[in-house]
């Protein structure tokens, strides 16, 4: 489950990534541009959150899946 979560929040990077760069050759450097780069590099620190491991080697991801019981 943490995987598909994890896959479907860098999706949403890279489409709010993309709409932000439309929006801003449509009209300009706009708030609407500025607030999707801001949204994108918020969902991104939350990625790192998540997958970056810690001193002894384990990512929260890893910790998540381990601890669901079949």
């Amino acid at each position: 489950m943490t995987n598909i979560i994890l896959s479907t929040a860098t999706f949403t990077v890279v489409l709010l990534l993309y709409g932000a760069f439309r929006q801003w050759r449509k009209s300009g450097v706009g708030k609407q541009a500025v607030l999707m780069v801001i949204a994108a590099g918020v969902i991104i620190i939350n990625i790192a959150i998540w997958t970056v491991p810690n001193k002894n080697g384990n990512s929260l991801a890893d910790n998540s899946s381990s601890s669901v019981q079949n």
